[in-house]
């Protein structure tokens, strides 16, 4: 004897209600996260026109990159683990307790008598930074359907962009003027008040999850993720790429990050779901997230190199001449979020993002020493519509096709991969810089009538390559050499950096093809997805009831008609498959 259940009735009570937009208290929610994501990317900003007086006060100059570097690698670590415990334990007191790390960072940083304390408190900060950038877009994920979250995750590109307009131009000001420890203090009130916004008005519950917390593949991929890193940012600068220490860097990091695959595939709650990844809509945007981080940092730091080696623009002037880029950026990610929430689609603005930022790559590769600050203000102008046409939209297409319980780790691979992108792509670009820089202002050199060649040597020039590259970025160097000098070491740094852009070249192509096979899927109207609703319809039922189902299911006793059956986004290989009803 079989019974049929029905299950009708509890579909219908889960069923969610239409979004209508931000009441008061979730605009303050949006308003907190905002603020705290501004004062976690404005910590990133602000510092670089202070360094040198940092490390002139508190020594250190041989480990310069540290300060950067410290904050950076326990960031990465960070993010997928933040986003993984966000999803088993709820992401409010993650939250919260990652803007106290962050606040606590910056209070030590600001007290730092010694470079290895600031050291140390750099990489507090980015304990904090490495759980604030990724649940602040997951919380919007948690209260904002996809199909409204366009416009809100524009406005959250923008954070980005303008603290990369402010930062340098605050970092100058006030370390003239109160000193680069203020620096540190400047974002504290506005933290305190992120912090109160967050706790007051984001009541959000917590995850109806609790497993296993995946131990080994914390313990496998830490090791795995720092030795890799600063394998990448140590190579080609501390050490030679081919060096032992490199190369076993390398070995001993592949080593602990295969254990970490093969650990992810068997655990019951793995840190960081091999499926999700294999899932088409995710592993493209992941992939072409990165590709658009290495390029995309590759233009932060390489263009004002350029503009102070080529142009001669001076380093005061060179913190602004990001400028056209980032404003670029911020409206086209504020009305291409407002554009996809209208009419509901997104492929369009990947596709011509990719476009856009190759053509604006391609601008910048074929700068020629001579030509005028416009021809570089354009390039950029140009790149800064490609990222905000689609650098934001890719979290906003994992978010779409990923189930709720799964929102943490799908938003914290996209940020953890766009940190391995800026990694990289610094160190290699960086590389490329330094490898070509020496030749080719040599080869200008040589190419000297042998009159001026003479002079040279019978004054006693030095014509080493390390002084002469220094010499190329410092203007107080540059003014001691003879004046027919000037001219060809530009000439030659512009050849090198003709090189580093070009490098850049093949990683926006890759984001423009990429984008091109990713799935154009309906965005949702409703925060809890197919999966979601048809899991919290099994809740209601109870184990008993769902065992009689499933007993009954295999048997073929069970009727269709009635029941609510819903075909998982993955469970077919198609990306947010609708749910059959």
């Amino acid at each position: 004897m079989t019974a049929s259940i029905t299950r009708a009735p509890q579909a219908e009570a889960a069923e969610p209600a239409a979004f209508t937009g931000l009441d008061r208290q979730g605009t303050l929610v949006f308003v907190g996260l905002m603020l705290g994501m501004f004062v976690a990317s404005l910590s990133q900003t602000i510092v670089g026109p202070a360094m040198p007086r940092i490390v002139a006060e508190l020594g250190g100059v041989e480990h310069y990159s540290w300060i950067a570097t410290a904050a950076m690698l326990v960031s990465a670590v960070a993010v997928p683990i933040v986003g993984k415990l966000s999803d088993l334990y709820g992401r409010r007191w993650f939250y919260l307790g990652g803007l106290a790390v962050f606040m606590i960072g910056s209070v030590l940083a600001g007290l730092a008598q010694g470079f290895w304390f600031l050291v140390f408190a750099r990489a507090v900060q980015g304990l904090g930074m490495g759980t604030l950038m990724p649940l602040s877009q997951t919380i919007i994920g948690d209260i904002i359907p996809p199909r409204q979250r366009g416009k809100y995750q524009g406005i959250m590109g923008a954070v980005f962009g303008v603290t990369s307009v402010v930062g340098p131009l605050l970092g100058g000001t006030i370390t003239d003027n109160f000193g680069w420890r203020w620096l540190f203090y400047l974002p504290l009130p506005l933290g305190v008040v992120a912090f109160g916004f967050i706790l007051r008005f984001l009541p959000l519950p917590a995850a109806g999850q609790h497993g296993k917390v995946d131990l080994l593949g914390m313990i496998t991929l830490t090791p795995g993720l720092v030795v890799g890193l600063l394998a990448t940012t140590w190579g080609g600068n501390d050490y030679a790429w081919g060096s032992p220490v490199i190369i076993g860097m390398y070995a001993v990091a592949a080593a602990f990050l295969i254990a970490f695959v093969v650990i992810e595939t068997k655990v019951p709650e793995p840190l960081l779901p091999m499926h999700l990844l294999l899932r088409p809509i995710v592993a493209l945007s992941v992939a072409a997230s990165f590709a658009i981080a290495v390029a995309m940092f590759g233009a932060i730091i390489y263009i004002p190199v350029y503009a102070q080696g080529v142009m001669g623009v001076s380093a005061t002037n060179s913190g602004a001449i990001l400028i056209p880029l980032s404003v670029a950026m911020i409206l086209t990610s504020i009305v291409v979020g407002l554009l996809i929430t209208r009419l509901g689609t997104y492929k369009i603005f990947l596709v011509l993002g990719g476009a856009v930022l190759v053509g604006g790559y391609l601008l910048l590769a074929n700068l020629q020493y001579g030509d005028s600050q416009w021809h570089l203000t354009l390039a950029m102008i140009v790149i800064g519509l490609g990222l905000g046409l689609c650098m934001q939209v890719f979290t906003l297409v994992v978010q779409n096709v990923v189930p709720r319980r799964e929102l943490g780790i799908a938003t914290a691979a996209i940020q953890f991969f766009r940190n391995l992108g800026s990694t990289i792509g610094t160190a290699v670009l960086g590389t490329v810089m330094t490898s070509q820089m020496g030749t080719a202002i040599q080869n200008q050199i040589s190419a000297l009538p042998a009159e001026q060649l003479a002079a040279l040597q019978q004054g006693g020039g030095d014509l080493d390559a390390t002084g002469l590259e220094a010499a190329v970025l410092d203007p107080a160097a540059l003014e001691q050499l003879p004046a027919f000098l000037v001219d060809p070491i530009r000439m030659g740094m512009s050849e090198a950096m003709h090189v580093v852009f070009l490098t850049a070249v093949p990683f926006v192509v890759l984001a423009f093809v990429l984008s091109l096979f990713v799935k154009q899927v309906p965005l949702r109207e409703t925060v809890e997805s197919a999966e979601d609703m048809a899991a919290d319809s099994d809740k209601q039922l109870g184990p008993a009831a769902d065992g009689a189902l499933a007993g009954e299911r295999a048997a073929g006793s069970v009727p269709v008609t009635g029941e609510i059956r819903t075909i998982h986004p993955h469970a077919d290989g198609q990306d947010g498959a609708e749910p059959a009803r």
